[in-house]
């Protein structure tokens, strides 16, 4: 069967409401932008500037909120067929500090967990290349055991899984669950992308590299990308071995939420063209500092592919 959809995101869409004062607590935030958020909803919108099919699996409300995401979703190009709307929760919103480095938030979370199997029918994985998800997406059900159970189905239909492990004790309280249930996850060989942020919270203590590579590998996972922000990247491939990069120096960074989604939908692009790990994370990281000089999502009126594909 022809392979027609590049990637299924399969996760929480929201409404970031993000401040628009810079550096500054909620607390003393006084104004709000509204954007679409959600970090596979941000790699399905992505994927789709860089010429990539995209569907997004997700629950926004019956409500203004889901109405705007669907809408904005179109306008995006990302195909919505999965994107169900719930008559009896409402869309999940999120307030967001602007920050030049973690953001401070508030979530506030109703229907994106209401993810049902039926919304990942094996047609469409059938149809598909990659899987993606999220930690923030595994930490409820229904969402979590439909969204394990479909990976699963997809790893034997040949897929590629991937899980970005923007683990945060605010949204997933509970460290050894999340353990427990990236491990079942983790059993099919996806691609994995964590911060140092990410780490320190799901361990709760600093630990080296070794350790966390040590960590996921053994749960599973082949590839890992580890993100250092102005440390810049470290990936570690059971085959292949350990591949440093610098970060890219950045005078004036306008907003970091989203940095990472942008870097990993680069990724995920780069190895569907085939291409080896040095040039992969230098593509992520091209993608990451475009977003990192915007506000919001990446800018408009600009040829995303021609980007990458110039010289620094």
């Amino acid at each position: 069967m022809e392979k027609e959809i590049d990637l299924i995101c399969a996760g929480e869409v929201l409404i970031d409401f993000i401040g628009h004062e810079v550096n500054t607590s909620i607390n003393r935030t006084k104004d709000y932008h509204r954007f679409l958020g959600g970090s596979p909803t941000n790699v399905a919108v992505n994927a789709t500037r860089l010429g990539l099919k995209s569907v997004i699996v997700a629950t926004c409300g019956e409500d203004g909120l889901g109405e705007y995401i669907v809408r904005k979703l179109k306008d995006n190009h990302v195909i919505t067929s999965q994107v169900r709307k719930s008559e009896t929760e409402p869309t999940s919103v999120i307030f967001v500090s602007k920050s030049t480095g973690t953001p401070d938030f508030i979530p506030y979370r109703e229907a994106d967990y209401q993810i049902l199997p039926s919304q990942i029918p094996d047609e469409l994985l059938e149809s598909a290349k990659i899987f993606h998800t999220t930690c923030f997406a595994l930490s409820k059900n229904p969402a979590r055991s439909t969204i394990v159970e479909r990976a699963k189905k997809a790893k034997s239909l040949g897929l590629q899984t991937s899980i970005d492990i923007n683990f945060s004790e605010r949204i997933w309280p509970d460290r050894e669950e999340a353990k427990r249930v990236l491990r079942d996850y983790l059993s099919t060989n996806p691609l994995v992308k964590l911060s140092e942020d990410d780490c320190y919270r799901l361990f709760a203590a600093s630990k080296t590299e070794d350790y966390i590579f040590d960590y996921f590998h053994e749960l599973g996972a082949s590839t890992i990308c580890l993100t250092k922000g102005k440390d810049g990247v470290v990936l570690s491939d059971k085959e292949h071995g350990m591949f440093h990069q610098q970060a890219t120096q950045i005078d004036d960074i306008k907003d970091t939420t989203g940095a990472g989604d942008a870097f990993w939908t680069g990724f995920l692009y780069a190895r569907l063209l085939g291409k080896d790990f040095e040039e992969t994370i230098t593509i992520a990281q091209k993608l990451a500092v475009l977003k990192l000089q915007n506000v919001g999502r990446l800018p408009e009126g600009i040829n995303i592919k021609e980007y990458l594909a110039s010289s620094k």
